[in-house]
């Protein structure tokens, strides 16, 4: 069993590759960004100690009882291990989510700074989104716990929404359909960039802490189906729709047709993805794709046109969670 599941972890990463002149940069601009983090930690670390010189702390375990009724509600605590997360909507959506489902339905303890509506340009450059990471691992590590991995989600963001349009030619334009030219700078060059530098990022914070880098977990999205439905509608002031405006302000109004273009732009998306994955040796690519139908029976697995619903969550920590169990 030991050696099918490592022989599994393998066929989930391809080789690494050799990174391009921008790649070796969003590389050591990520490191350089650690190392600014940690720098900034180190001033809070010691504001926070002065905050707490000649206080009386609590040190864990917390001293107080635990009240015997809640004891025995909640039982002891046990798990197969500590996650840390970073991410979009997939990690942070209503009642439930990927997060969610990895705790609830297979055992892990998940501490997550991840948020609805991030784009992955946020996690890698807006000031205070590695800080909040860095925080996270440092409680982490205090209490003497090592996160198993790390899983970071995000993209989706990046495409989707107001500007989705921008990736689509007229449809009674020549040349109707995916402009190339942008799809091309937008997930390749853009989020490429991004994503690559985020993960050189939180290695570097990794290492700095622990002398070596936690295992990453990464993904592409599955196939959406862009119908026009937002969070619970989409009406008044809640979010969504994502896709369908875009479509509809180019002219396509034909959902099969609409459906096979989502499906070559999240399988562009997947590519760059894996080959974000294969330029470390310890990211781990989960490829999502035909987890969820986009056929007839679409709405048992996506709630509206980005998320899936709690079937569907389901099926996708089920992806992470065999990605999970097959590391080292």
């Amino acid at each position: 069993m030991a050696s099918r599941k490592k022989a599994s972890a393998r066929k989930t990463r391809p080789a690494r590759r050799s990174a391009s002149a921008e790649l070796r940069a969003a590389i050591a601009l990520g490191k350089r960004t650690a190392k600014e983090v940690e720098a900034t930690r180190e001033i809070q670390r010691r504001t926070r100690a002065r905050a707490l010189r000649g206080a009386e702390p609590v040190r864990l375990p917390v001293a107080r009882a635990v009240p015997a009724r809640a004891a025995s509600t909640l039982g002891v605590f046990a798990s197969v291990g500590t996650l840390i997360a970073e991410g979009d909507s997939w990690f942070d959506y209503p009642l439930h989510d990927v997060l969610d489902m990895l705790e609830d339905a297979h055992g892990y303890d998940v501490a997550s700074v991840a948020h609805k509506g991030d784009r992955v340009e946020d996690m890698a450059f807006a000031p205070g989104q590695l800080l909040d990471f860095s925080r996270r691992l440092e409680k982490l590590l205090q209490r003497g716990t090592v996160p198993r991995a790390i899983l970071l989600s995000g993209g989706g963001n990046d495409i989707a929404g107001t500007e989705f349009g921008v990736l689509l030619n007229h449809a009674a334009s020549p040349i109707g359909g995916l402009n190339d030219d942008v799809v091309t700078g937008v997930i390749d060059k853009r989020a490429k960039i991004a994503y690559t530098t985020v993960i050189s990022a939180i290695s570097a914070i990794a290492q700095q802490h622990l002398g070596y880098p936690l295992p990453i977990l990464i993904h592409g999205y599955d196939f959406p189906v862009p119908d026009g439905r937002g969070f619970f509608g989409g009406v008044w002031a809640l979010p969504g729709p994502w896709l369908e405006p875009g479509f509809r302000e180019k002219g396509f109004d034909d959902l099969p047709r609409n459906t096979a273009i989502m499906e070559t732009i999240i399988n562009r998306f997947n590519d760059m993805v894996q080959s974000v994955a294969g330029l470390f040796g310890h990211v781990h690519y989960v490829d999502l794709r035909r987890t969820l139908a986009n056929d007839a029976q679409y709405k048992r697995y996506w709630a509206n046109e980005l998320h899936p619903t709690k079937a569907g969550f389901k099926l996708v920590a089920a992806k992470f969670a065999a990605v999970l169990d097959a590391l080292p």
